[in-house]
């Protein structure tokens, strides 16, 4: 049975990833991003980024890697 405990712990686990359109960025960024038109950023719970990487795949390989949950936000 899970406890209230678990089911917390678990929640602050799970990371949110969702394209972002590269024209919407910092110029630094953009200039980074190159030819790439999205990228993908990977956001906690409270909403606070994470990381910002090239592609959707390496996003959840990220978060995996870091023992966290990643789900998609569209």
């Amino acid at each position: 049975m899970n406890t209230p405990f678990e089911v917390e712990e678990a929640a602050q686990r799970i990371v949110y990833v969702k394209p972002v359109d590269v024209a919407d960025l910092p110029k630094q960024v953009r200039d980074e991003a190159g030819d790439l038109q999205h990228l993908y950023a990977v956001h906690d719970a409270d909403g606070q980024q994470l990381a910002l990487v090239a592609d959707r795949k390496l996003a959840f390989i990220l978060a995996r890697q870091h023992d966290l949950a990643p789900v998609s936000v569209h």
